[in-house]
């Protein structure tokens, strides 16, 4: 396939479709490691003697590792190529299984936060997101909508598999043959990622804002560090009721299978509605539709906090994902936009170290607040304000942005 040309005709062809979809795959694979952790979480914590802040902390940690192993893979991968370090990742997602299936708490956090986190997802979230933005323009915004909610496929599809599998043959068994057919499913899809388009010339409408300019009026560095800041504390309650949901309804008398399917109905509500949000995202662009997505999210937490009953949960479950599904690759969006494209290799996998660092803090601190308190009432709370922190920043970046902004610019 030949390099984009400054209209971008190049791109967005059937290769580029065929790369975001095998990108979707992957990840809707290797993400079914932390949703293991949901289902089992009880169970891991009554194996182990521990509360449930050690297999909290071991999602926790798959979450960090993922975020900040994407800075380095991320620099790897545009220095070598997506399939190497795809195919790098799953192998590490099976070998962080098979550690962790071991059922010492040490194995359980090794194998998750260095294995399935920092060299598996970590090798595989940010760098394929990069990737897969290299091959659109006009329409990257859907695109990287359609690659991150792989997150929300193996939501989808894992968590009642999980669960009958755990009933059956116990978390230690599950976690080591699902880690043999991550790699059995993710090794050949990786092997078949091609190169991107070359990157358009500078100076071009593809190639984005001429380096070192002003973004937002502020330095470049500054505006990205709002973001990221934001996004950390917006992620903070997008993981809270994810990752303990089915706990949640444990402890209101719901059974599991029928907290295993409420956050199926959560994951997939966020896949269905994450698509309709980059088609938005394409046509206000990506900043405010962050801003949007966070108000959604925000009333999701406040009728988690208000709702008990099991009609009303799985209600309440899909109005968060509808909420907080556009979040993240409106992020990803807004730096693609406001930054060089020829930067994109080490701003995108910064900003989405604390994404999921936010994930990650918010996972672990649910689980350690419900150890302290006996409910999640007050890490419902924590998680309000932490996303009302967030809308603070993205309003102030909004506003300055103005009536200057119309869209993504015309190619």
């Amino acid at each position: 396939m030949r390099a984009a040309d400054d209209r971008g005709e190049a791109r967005e062809g059937r290769a580029a479709w065929a790369t975001a979809i095998a990108a979707t795959a992957i990840l809707s694979v290797s993400f079914g490691a932390p949703q293991l952790l949901v289902v089992a979480l009880a169970p891991i914590a009554a194996d182990l003697g521990a509360a449930r802040a050690v297999p909290s902390l071991a999602a926790s940690a798959a979450y960090f590792g993922a975020g900040l192993g994407g800075i380095g893979m991320g620099w790897i991968a545009g220095r070598t190529s997506a399939r190497l370090i795809g195919l790098l990742g799953g192998v590490m997602i099976a070998a962080g299984c098979a550690l962790a299936a071991g059922g010492a708490a040490w194995q359980l956090v090794l194998g998750y936060g260095l294995l399935v986190g920092l060299l598996g997802n970590g090798a595989l979230y940010a760098p394929l997101m990069t990737h897969v933005s290299h091959w659109f323009d006009r329409r990257r915004g859907t695109a990287i909508a359609l690659v991150s909610s792989g997150q929300y496929v193996a939501g989808a599809l894992w968590p009642s598999l999980f669960e009958r599998a755990v009933a059956a043959w116990g978390w230690q068994r599950t976690m080591l043959g699902y880690g043999l057919l991550a790699a059995a499913v993710i090794l050949p899809i990786a092997a078949w990622l091609r190169p991107p388009p070359a990157l358009p010339a500078a100076g071009s409408p593809a190639a984005g804002p001429a380096p070192g300019g002003r973004v937002l009026g502020l330095a470049p560095n500054t505006a990205l560090a709002l973001l990221a800041v934001a996004s950390f504390l917006c992620c903070i309650p997008m993981a809270m009721p994810a990752a303990h949901l089915v706990a949640f309804c444990g402890d209101l008398g719901i059974a599991a299978r029928q907290g295993a399917l409420m956050l199926s109905l959560l994951l997939a509500m966020a896949f269905l509605a994450r698509q309709g949000w980059g088609w938005v995202a394409d046509r206000i662009g990506g900043l405010r539709t962050v801003l949007a997505g966070n108000l959604l999210q925000v009333v999701g937490m406040a009728a988690f906090l208000a709702t008990q009953d099991e009609a009303g949960l799985f209600l309440v479950a899909g109005l968060f994902g509808l909420g907080f599904s556009g979040i993240v690759p409106a992020y990803i969006l807004t730096v693609r936009e406001l930054f060089p494209a020829a930067e994109a290799a080490w701003r995108v996998p910064s900003l989405l170290f604390l994404s999921l660092s936010g994930m990650a803090a918010g996972a672990w601190l649910a689980g350690w607040l419900y150890d302290g308190f006996g409910s999640y009432a007050v890490a419902w709370r924590l998680g309000i304000a932490a996303n009302l922190a967030a809308l603070v920043i993205l309003g102030g970046l909004v506003l300055r942005q103005g009536g200057r902004w119309r869209g993504v610019p015309a190619a």
